[in-house]
């Protein structure tokens, strides 16, 4: 008899409390093994597959591709020990999110509650991910079959049979809240977007017709085909976005604003103002249609503009606002700038560039000048901790670097970088740029910077205000290096000039530490022999 364990999903580390599933590695019957990893996910730091600490027999799997999952919450159950033989019987075509393994191949003892079987291992892996430990039995939660008025959408009353919406969802009664309450997506700061059910012409023979003729699309989610019926939509009218064409409930969220847009430009001529001043109620503007309501607004007065696009702040793009937000809130910052003359600095980079050797990269001249710089003046190297209300200087130089890729803005740490050669630098710039725009970069290379050099002049542009990192308390910008008149040695000439600015925290130090930073970095730039002193 199999002992069913199941698997949440781990603290990831550096406080993060979510992830989304971007790709399942197992299938529902797949044999794993130890520290097997069975699903990639994306938090708000880079993506990460996550090892499971049991071997066995997977049973069940929670959440479809794209969703967001809590930590904590069940991901996989897998059976350890002997393979149930209604498993071996339903094989790996059992469809994941159904919960087959879950509830009708589990042994009806229950694995939360029952004693291990023989021969099953009590023994885990050890902590595979931060925080989590598998020396002990994790507690099984038995899945119960939902009744007939069970699942998300109990409560939420249905329309009547001449096709108009639920007017609870629109008029804001006790319907209506539940449905937001069921899941329905909230979209603006007032207006919501309520799932009340479908229209009078699909009634429940309509909806065992879209039942039927979803099990030959490629969609494995009940969500997924549960948004489409209630909206009218045929899945298999739909191109999927997810592995080998997978209709995702991002998909289907698409499809409804597409067909929601058309229909309010349609809509548009026909429009009739409410209210003695033209503007729509309490600032929402209501549209009922195929039995959804759909209320839109930004404030009082405003609605919708026709075309445009919402995008949620979730993933790396919520993690960057919210540390972008953070930094504005708690950092006191302040910048300054100055020109320098980079001719002697492109010459010197030329030289070390010789036939047969590794490139250097200017971006790592200018981290060699920088780790230099830092060690002349550590307050910069330095976060404040605000509960102890103490300035923290660090004793190692981890440099991050901003990268931009696909996915976003990145920002790659090199650790110890005070200790590298400039060809070291190079070479670990260089390979961390590569894993970023690949989308590969791990936990511990995108956290625990102290310093960011952020090289904005591969944009195009001369200077910049940059946010700082938080909680580093500096930020040392480089702006693109062009050919302006500058007076060399007593006689106006053509050289190649580049702006540096430095934002700092002025907690951590006054104007008279990061202006002879900012001017010992410009130094360097023009007569980069100054870095021999140090070497």
């Amino acid at each position: 008899m199999a002992v069913v364990r199941e698997f949440t999903l781990p603290d990831l580390g550096e406080g993060l409390t979510e992830a989304t599933i971007v790709h399942w590695m197992v299938e529902v019957g797949e044999v794993v093994a130890i520290d097997q990893p069975v699903v990639e996910v994306e938090t708000a730091k880079a993506m990460v597959e996550v090892p499971c600490p049991y071997g066995g027999v997977v049973t069940a799997r929670f959440g479809e591709e794209g969703a967001e999952v809590p930590v904590g919450a069940p991901l996989v159950t897998v059976a350890v020990g002997a393979v149930p033989d209604d498993l071996v019987a339903a094989g790996p075509g059992t469809g994941p999110d159904t919960g087959a393994g879950a509830e009708d191949g589990a042994p009806d003892a229950g694995g939360a509650s029952g004693a291990p079987a023989d021969g099953a291992t009590d023994a885990g892996s050890g902590n595979v991910l931060v925080g989590y430990g598998t020396s002990a039995a994790a507690a099984r939660r038995r899945r119960i079959r939902p009744g007939p008025g069970a699942g998300p959408m109990a409560g939420v009353s249905r329309p009547p049979a001449d096709g108009s919406a639920g007017a609870g969802a629109a008029e804001g009664t006790p319907g209506g809240s539940g449905a937001v309450a069921a899941g329905a997506t909230a979209v603006g700061a007032v207006g919501v977007t309520a799932a009340a059910g479908i229209s009078g012409a699909a009634g429940p023979a309509g909806t065992g017709a879209v039942e039927d003729d979803s099990r030959t699309v490629p969609v494995i989610s009940p969500l997924v085909r549960r948004m489409a019926r209630e909206n009218g939509l045929d899945l298999r009218e739909l191109t999927g976005s997810g592995r080998d064409g997978l209709i995702l409930r991002t998909d289907v969220e698409c499809a409804i604003r597409a067909r929601q847009e058309r229909e309010t430009a349609g809509a548009a001529g026909t429009a009739t103002p409410v209210g003695a001043d033209g503007m729509a109620g309490a600032g929402v503007t209501g549209v009922a249609r195929a039995g959804v309501v759909t209320a839109v607004g930004a404030a009082i007065g405003t609605g919708s503009a026709a075309g445009e696009e919402r995008i949620p702040l979730k993933g790396m793009l919520g993690a960057a606002a919210e540390k972008f937000s953070r930094s504005r809130r708690e950092i006191p910052e302040a910048t300054c700038w100055v020109e320098a003359d980079a001719t002697e600095l492109l010459a010197a980079r030329r030289a070390m560039n010789v036939p047969g050797a590794p490139k250097v990269s200017l971006l790592a001249v200018l981290a060699r000048i920088c780790t230099t710089a830092l060690a002349r003046f550590p307050a910069l190297n330095s976060t404040v901790d605000t509960k102890a209300q103490e300035i923290v200087r660090l004793p190692a130089v981890h440099l991050g670097f901003a990268a931009q890729t696909d996915r976003g803005l990145v920002v790659p740490v090199v650790r110890d970088a005070h200790a590298r050669t400039v060809e070291e630098l190079s070479a670990e710039i260089a390979r961390l740029t590569e894993r970023a725009r690949a989308g590969g970069l791990s936990l511990a290379e995108l956290t625990h910077g102290t310093f960011t050099l952020n090289n904005y002049g591969v944009f195009g542009v001369d200077g910049s205000t940059p946010i700082i990192n938080h909680p580093e308390a500096a930020m040392l910008g480089i702006g693109r290096i062009a050919a302006k008149p500058w007076v060399h040695e007593g006689e106006l000439a053509v050289r190649q000039v580049v702006q540096l600015s430095l934002t700092f925290d002025h907690r951590v130090c006054d104007g008279g530490t990061a202006g002879g930073f900012l001017r010992f970095v410009a130094d360097c730039v023009e007569q980069p022999a100054l870095l021999l002193r140090t070497l």
